[in-house]
């Protein structure tokens, strides 16, 4: 099999990074914006006078802020990542099979090879991060490592590997930081309204004029602080919407990568099904410590069942699943090697 061009990614990778830089800066003008029509309004009510000014947030002073955001994240997204789930790079003197095997792939797939890093948490899976496809790195879990044939384990990498040279990797890195962002500010408008609250407490004795301002003041910033996390919220679930949207188109095309790069599309179906069903084995504590963010960039999906389970984790009650039906990636890999084994007859 040789490698096909994948044009309905490369759109959708190029829209996913436009939507990525553009949906920050429409959520700090869209705080403006509340600033400027409901914020003034409450200072009027507040202090009984009118409020005429007009907050003026120039373009040249956002785009360097998010600009850095984004650096900060594509200096320490990795490092991040890898933290989040207890990965660590091994040596090929301490996997010398894994690495051997990472490698070969690479060069039958034309891609660089990437670092390796294992995860010690049973649940089995795996995932790559990275800020460049010649700097990205593999993560394997040791639950996958265990129950994995030597196969399974290969198809694993180069879907994997699939990922880097289809260079979707650094998008999807990139696309954490607004719901990075919002979930700060969200969190900042929480500890204002605690702040209100606990003060209000402690001021019950204040009465006539006293007790007029302290009121107004309380309601001002109740009102900017529940708006300030309304906001947030909405554009939270905007960019995460994005993010598992992209995350389902890009399993497929990994899918069929990694089928070209083994030549055996039956592998990855026996690891996928090895993989899902050893999961709904697993308590839902072992998996919820894995469902804090990268999810979606696991091969095989961990907030979903998809083999008659019944247990669902929250994230899936809100948003649409971060993978393909696995059993409909299943039966995709199964067509293709049909598709081969009579290509290959003929």
């Amino acid at each position: 099999m040789e490698w096909e061009r994948d044009d309905g990614l490369r759109v959708r990778v190029l829209l996913a990074l436009v939507v990525v830089a553009v949906m920050p800066i429409a959520f700090v003008y869209t705080l403006v914006f509340l600033v400027n029509t409901v914020g003034f309004d409450l200072l009027a009510w507040a202090t009984d006078r009118p409020w005429n000014g007009k907050l003026v947030v120039p373009l040249w002073a956002v785009v360097p802020v998010v600009a850095g955001g984004f650096v900060v994240q594509y200096v320490f997204g990795e490092r991040m990542a890898l933290r989040s789930v207890g990965a660590r790079r091994v040596s090929p003197e301490e996997e010398p099979e894994l690495h051997a095997t990472l490698s070969r792939l690479a060069a039958q797939a034309d891609a660089p090879t990437p670092a390796l890093a294992v995860s010690e948490t049973r649940v089995p899976n795996a995932f790559t991060v990275g800020r460049r496809p010649d700097e990205a790195t593999v993560v394997v879990t040791r639950g996958l490592l265990d129950v994995l044939d030597e196969r399974e384990r290969e198809a694993v990498l180069a879907h994997e590997l699939a990922h880097v040279k289809n260079r979707d990797v650094t998008v999807m890195t990139f696309a954490y930081f607004l719901p990075t962002l919002t979930y700060m500010v969200a969190i900042a408008a929480f500890f204002v309204l605690r702040g209100v609250f606990h003060a209000a407490g402690a001021f019950e004795d204040v009465d006539g004029d006293g007790a007029k301002g302290l009121v107004a003041i309380i309601v001002v910033l109740v009102v900017s602080a529940i708006l300030t996390l309304a906001v947030s919220a909405l554009f939270w679930a905007g960019s995460f919407l994005l993010f598992r949207l992209l995350s389902q188109y890009r399993e497929y095309a990994a899918d069929r990568g990694a089928a070209t790069i083994t030549g055996d599309p039956l592998a990855l179906s026996s690891a996928l099904r090895t993989l899902d069903d050893s999961m709904s084995d697993l308590p839902d504590a072992d998996l919820r410590e894995q469902d804090g963010g990268l999810e979606a960039l696991y091969v095989a999906p961990i907030d979903t069942y998809q083999f008659g389970g019944d247990r669902e984790l929250l994230s899936s009650d809100i948003f649409p699943a971060t993978h393909p039906s696995t059993r409909d990636r299943i039966d995709r890999l199964e067509s293709l090697a049909a598709e081969l084994e009579a290509a290959s007859e003929s």
